[in-house]
Formats: structure tokens, sequence, C-alpha cells
């Protein structure tokens, strides 16, 4: 039996890995076997550390998107087969790349079709967002970041607005309308990751359809690499540990600090996640979208230690990003936690370079 492929791209902050948790919970809950793939320019992912807390076989490839890393994406998928044989993988992209159909989904049809049935490629995207860009603003973002964003939306075969448990049912029906009429070849849906409202509808469209990558995006590759590069991109790891500290009423007071200091510099975040863990459980806080939405959920209660993982993506040069992130650790640490950074990375992407790049849309064999 071949093992069931779904890609979930779409922009930094748009919900990618809540949708990735959540689906693999309700498949789980049928039966199939589940695993999942991470993706980032760099290692120390909160994505996966907050998966692994959820699913039972995670793997991550870091370091560069799987476009221009295919191999390694495709290493990942057999890692996770070696491990258990699975019904359904679901990958998640790096947030910034585009282009995935001629790069990733034209390749997986053309060379592992014995192996694997690529299903429609998804982009999911936040709805303020979505309404900013259909109404030609910039969301706060860099022109050539959004022309990525559009590019996303562009070449998906489902376009998936999320976070509709913030929505009037009204504003629902209007930006399904809105998109299906700019985007007329995709499929629209509208869920809730966090809540599940809608999953099953998208779910049952993405195992069942094998009308994969069906549209290529003309990509401008100068404009996309000015893009990701407008964007520092730090990853952090922290050992954490003080007499007694409640590790989410840290995480709370960080958050903020953080989210007031992107403001007053008037940067743009295109996520900053961070995952607190320890022996009483984990709590995970993020702040996205053009209004800087924060949002925590669990708990790590109170203790002497904690491992912290923070990745933090913001329109602004790396070494400023950096700076940003250790003074507010440093504050919201004040005088009774100790930092300890077993990792520290901060960087500006490269320009991609796709391993493969197709012109034509294969046909996929069932």
């Amino acid at each position: 039996m071949k093992t069931k492929i779904i890609l979930v791209g779409g922009f930094l902050g748009a919900g990618k890995t809540t949708l990735l948790g959540e689906a693999a919970r309700k498949l789980s809950q049928t039966g199939k076997q589940v695993g999942l793939i991470t993706n980032d320019q760099a290692s120390e992912l909160v994505d996966t550390v907050f998966l692994e807390h959820i699913a039972t076989t995670v793997s991550e490839v870091s370091g560069s998107c799987f476009c221009c890393n295919f191999s390694g994406f495709t290493d990942a998928i057999a890692y996770i087969n070696e491990k258990k044989a699975m019904d359904v993988i679901i990958a998640e992209p790096v947030g910034s790349c585009t282009d995935l159909s001629a790069t990733i989904l034209q390749p997986l049809k053309h060379k592992f079709a014995e192996e694997l049935c690529v299903a429609p490629l998804s982009v999911l995207v936040d709805p303020e967002q979505l309404s900013d860009i259909l109404d030609g603003r910039m969301s706060g973002l860099h022109m050539s970041a959004v022309y990525i964003l559009r590019k996303q939306l562009e070449e998906a075969d489902l376009i998936v607005i999320n976070k509709t448990d913030l929505l009037s049912p009204e504003v629902v029906a209007a930006l399904k309308k809105r998109t299906a009429e700019e985007w007329p070849w995709a499929a629209v849906h509208a869920i809730s990751a966090k809540n599940g409202d809608g999953l099953e509808n998208w779910l049952n469209e993405v195992l069942q359809s094998s009308e994969a990558g069906t549209h290529l995006a003309e990509v401008d590759y100068d404009t996309y690499a000015e893009g990701e590069a407008v964007l520092g991109w730090l990853n952090t790891t922290v050992k954490l540990q003080s007499r007694l500290a409640n590790w989410d009423k840290f995480t709370e007071n960080l958050l903020n600090y953080l989210n007031r200091r992107f403001i007053e510099v008037n940067a743009a975040v295109g996520h900053v996640k961070l995952l607190i863990k320890t022996d009483n459980g984990f709590v995970i806080g993020n702040i996205t979208g053009p209004k800087n939405f924060l949002n925590i959920r669990g708990s790590a209660g109170e203790g002497k230690e904690a491992q912290m993982t923070l990745n933090a993506r913001s329109q602004m040069e790396p070494d400023a990003l950096k700076a940003i992130v250790l003074e507010e650790i440093s504050k919201a640490s004040e005088n009774h936690i100790t930092t300890d950074f077993v990792a520290l990375k901060c960087l500006k992407p490269g320009r991609p370079n796709p391993t493969y790049r197709y012109d034509h849309v294969e046909v996929q064999s069932l």
C-alpha cells in the first residue's frame, strides 16, 4: 500500500504546526499510522519539540528547505516508514517557501510513484493577512514577502483559510467567496486548526483526491530570494534554572516583552514560537499575524529546572533580532533565573536553489 503524502504550505504564522498536530490526532483516532515532517533553515525547532509530544513519529529536515534539499526530504520519508509503515505522512515546509508544486510535488509524483501517493497541495493562510492581500495592502510585510505569500496561494490546489474561531460566520463566508474569485482553480476550505472546525472536510479531500500539484506558478527567484532575505531567523535552546520559578508566568512575560519590542521598532513578525518543558508538562506560546496576536496554551508548572526552545522570524537584520531576543530573555529572567544557551543560531536565508524544478505537471498513477 502506498503512503499518502500531504504537504501543508503557507506563510509564517498561518498555523501549520497546530494543523499538523490536530490532523495527526484525528487520523490516529481512526486507526491510521501517521508520521510528521518539520522543516526549517536551522535546527532547534519548536515545531519538532511540540509535535513529538503528540505524535509518535516525527522527523526534521533542517538547514535548508525541502525544495533545496529534496534528498533530505525523501530520506525523512524513508526514515519514518522504516520505523513503521505509515498510512499518512504530513509535511510542513518552511513558511517562506513557494514554488512547491514545481520543486517538490512534481518530482515526488515522477520519482516515487511506486511508494507514494501525493495529496493536493494545501496552502494555509491567516485570514487577516488574506484579507489585507485581497484588498491590496501589505499586511505589514515587505513587498517581496507579500510576493511569496501570493505565489503560495497561486500554486495551491486547496486554499485553507485558518483561524475561523476568531471570525464571524458572515466574515468567513465573504472571505471564502472573495478567495474563490481571486484564485478560481483552487478549492477553498475554512477551518480552525485550534478547535477542529472544518478539519474533517479538509482531511477527506486531501486523503481521497489524487489531483496533486495541478498548477505551476511563474516565480521570479530574485524577488523570491529578496522576500526571504528581509527576514531575520533565530532559533535557540536554553536551559533555565531557578530556586523556584513559575514557568507559565515566565513564558507570558517573555512573549509580552518581545511583542512590545517588535512593535516599538516597527518590525513585522513572521512568527515567534516558544516552548518550555519540565517534568510537569509543557507550555507553548506564539506571536503571529499582522496584529501580533499572542496565544499561550498548556502548562509547565513551577519548578527549579526547565528547557526552553524559542524560534523568532521578524523583518529585521539577524544581529538586531538576536540583540532583542537576548535582552528580553535577560529581562524576563530578572535575577532569579539563570540561562545556559545550549544552542543559538541567527541567520538570513540564502538564495533558494531547488534540487529539481519541473516545467510541467506530472500525471500521478493510481
